[in-house]
């Protein structure tokens, strides 16, 4: 009889079911069959989720612990586990592969995070965008006359909808009424033909009136138009004219991100929108996103997709192929990309740690952006905060859409938040709301235009605040109250604010020689006797036409006010430069709030005294 073994190797440690290895049945069949299982999982979890094989997007890395968690479940489900433990084991060693992968990907995605950090990286985020100083009048062109407001959005992006859904009711002569809904998400403001539009892709109002209509009927193929909305004139159309085969609503093989991402397998795509050339024909705009600081980190637009909405066949620009190669285009970066960027401007130039606790000169955009054409382009617009003030504004920038030209321009004043609260508390027993405050340059002052809107988004009246001088604010009086009035009354408010001052005659002292106490070149023969003269610099100089005649006007150092002059009077008033040292003749205030003076004179005569500044509604 042999003699019994026995075993000490594991120091008398008992051992557990689960650490024996015990293959369960066809071990190589049941992992050919998880191989499989998982491959079936991969290509449909990408073809809905979409991933960039890209290490910059983390959509990659949550796509591999989806495929990676399918094989390890799946190995745990064939191999029997679940009701046989002693087959935990062979679970366990065919996980370590996904495992180790999983592994080596959170490493990587982690060490990418930090080194993409604004805590390590922070003077790269500050320069992500450039930046210009710009003066207002060369930024935002002057409404002179009330044929200038074409161009000026009067609703916003809330408004607009409202008016786009009504149209829907169109679709009636093709038997299609109820079947779509306004696709809001890819709206965008555009500059078609010289004004501003804001163009609406639609959708099915669910996936079974999509299937009835899209792969059912024959009639057309994909959804039968868009709605454009003419932002000023406030006309909404239906344009039919189009059959939108390929859209960010459809499904399938015409759902357009799934069509690019076969393409572009390895692209980061960022925000898309809609648009349409000058034509009227409908394109899909596509980011394309680069990582500029770190593995993923900075986001930058590298160039576009442009793709044809009708017929899916697309085209690449880059962003310098941008700036001249298609121009028509008029957002080639998203509006929320664009203030991320600035913001990471305002609060990382002076490094991380005074972002967190000096915060010196650390500037945020305000609450709520705008657009505003300017030329052919649409330029995004926001006011800029400190990050310890909520109600007042610094300046505001502005951005183009299409080429990223930033522009920031210094001021002080209100912030559009605080002008709407201001213009909705005028108006509190109506309970309208104001819109969004649209950016204007009246008569060279910076003004927050709004709509003020009841029930239904609908357009009562418009509210018009000065951005330096909240308290100058022009409210309707009734419902009754257009456009034209309120432009009206809100510059009659801002003339007794800052009335200007009258200059009868101008001319040359250099050749004439200074007025003496009996003589006025060019002027009336009697020399008032209550005359003031008053020296200063000339800071600005702008012209108008009145009535046929050319009026000269003059702002000079220290004094907020213009001095006007007619050209018919003094020829010689377009003679004078910025920066040219002249003398101001006061003689009597022409009306209560302006003054009259009777020359203008270059140089600096000995009885001249320095400008007066302007303060309050003093004449």
């Amino acid at each position: 009889m042999d003699p019994i073994k026995v075993d000490f190797s594991d120091s008398g440690k008992k051992k557990s079911v689960k650490d024996v290895f015990i293959p369960p049945d066809k071990p190589v069949l049941r992992i050919i069959i998880n191989v499989v299982i998982t491959a079936v999982v991969a290509a449909v979890a990408y073809y809905f989720m979409l991933p960039p094989m890209n290490l910059g997007s983390y959509d990659f890395y949550i796509y591999w612990a989806v495929v990676l968690g399918a094989f390890i479940a799946s190995a745990f489900l064939t191999s029997g586990a679940a009701t046989k433990p002693e087959y935990v084991p062979f679970v366990k060693r065919q996980a370590v592969a996904p495992i180790v992968i999983a592994a080596v990907l959170a490493l990587i995605v982690g060490v990418g995070y930090l080194a993409s950090s604004p805590f390590f990286r922070a003077r790269a985020y500050s320069q992500v965008l450039d930046i210009d100083t710009a003066d207002f009048d060369d930024t935002v062109s002057a409404i002179n006359r009330m044929s200038d407001f074409d161009k000026v959005p009067l609703i916003d992006a809330a408004a607009a909808e409202a008016l786009a859904t009504k149209t829907l009711g169109d679709f009636s002569k093709l038997n299609l009424e109820s079947q779509f809904v306004v696709l809001t998400e890819d709206s965008t403001q555009i500059n078609y033909k010289g004004t501003p539009y804001r163009v609406y892709p639609l959708k099915y109002g669910n996936i079974f009136k999509w299937f009835t209509n899209s792969v059912i009927g024959d009639e057309f193929e994909g959804i039968p138009g868009y709605v454009r909305v003419n932002l000023n004139t406030q006309e909404a159309e239906l344009i039919t004219d189009y059959d939108i085969a390929y859209s960010t609503a459809e499904h399938f093989g015409e759902y357009l991100e799934r069509v690019l991402r076969f393409k572009y397998p390895t692209y980061i795509f960022g925000e898309i929108s809609f648009e349409i050339d000058e034509t009227g024909k409908p394109y899909w705009v596509v980011e394309h996103i680069k990582k500029t600081i770190g593995l993923v980190g900075g986001d930058e637009v590298a160039g576009i997709i442009l793709v044809d909405a009708e017929t899916g066949e697309d085209t690449y620009y880059t962003a310098e192929d941008m700036k001249t190669a298609i121009s028509w285009i008029d957002q080639a970066y998203d509006a929320n990309l664009l203030i991320r960027q600035y913001n990471w401007l305002g609060k990382y130039s002076g490094g991380f740690w005074n972002s967190i606790i000096a915060q010196s000169g650390v500037r945020q955009t305000s609450q709520g952006y705008s657009f505003l054409a300017i030329g052919d382009d649409v330029y995004l617009y926001t006011g800029v905060t400190s990050v310890t003030s909520d109600d007042s504004i610094l300046g505001f920038f502005f951005i183009n859409q299409r080429t990223k030209e930033a522009f920031f321009y210094s001021t002080t004043g209100t912030t559009e938040a605080k002008a709407q609260r201001s213009a909705e508390d005028k108006v509190s027993d109506k309970k309208w709301q104001a819109s969004f405050p649209i950016l204007l340059n009246i008569d060279g002052e910076a003004t927050y235009f709004m709509a003020l809107k009841g029930d239904s988004d609908l357009v009562k009246s418009y509210a018009m605040v000065n951005v330096k001088q909240a308290n100058v604010m022009v409210m309707p009086a009734n419902e009754s109250m257009d456009l034209t009035s309120c432009v009206r009354e809100y510059v009659s408010a801002m003339k007794a604010q800052t009335p200007p001052v009258i200059i009868d005659f101008i001319y040359d002292a250099t050749d004439i020689g200074a007025p003496s106490d009996n003589e006025q070149p060019g002027g009336p023969d009697d020399t008032p006797e209550n005359e003031n003269l008053y020296t200063g610099a000339i800071t600005d100089i702008r012209t108008a036409v009145i009535d046929g005649n050319t009026y000269y006007y003059f702002r000079l150092t220290g004094d907020d006010r213009y001095y006007v002059v007619e050209a018919s009077l003094n020829n010689e008033a377009a003679l004078f430069n910025v920066g040219d040292t002249v003398t101001v003749s006061v003689i009597q205030p022409i009306t209560e709030n302006l003054i009259g003076t009777s020359d203008i004179i270059s140089g600096e005569p000995e009885a001249a005294s320095p400008a007066p500044a302007a303060t309050g509604t003093d004449g």
